[in-house]
């Protein structure tokens, strides 16, 4: 899940499903994907959105977006 988004920096800080941290270093190159767009950048990511990271030499390649905050705060699941 995204905890918060640099995107000055390239920087996305997520956590686990250990609850545990980890800072994302990203690129001018880093795509985002959702089901709103396709290779768009970090302004495309909100707090709270659940992703999938693909990586490669320690840096995010692409970030596919699962699941939307506002999705999942309106899911039954909860």
């Amino acid at each position: 899940m995204v905890v918060a988004v640099d995107k000055d920096e390239g920087r996305v800080l997520v956590k686990d499903h250990a609850d545990a941290c980890t800072e994302l270093s990203c690129h001018e190159r880093t795509i985002v994907v959702s089901d709103e767009e396709m290779g768009g950048n970090l302004e495309a990511l909100n707090p709270g959105d659940i992703i999938k990271v693909e990586s490669a030499a320690g840096r995010a390649e692409k970030i596919v977006v699962l699941r939307r905050v506002w999705e999942e705060l309106a899911s039954p699941e909860l």
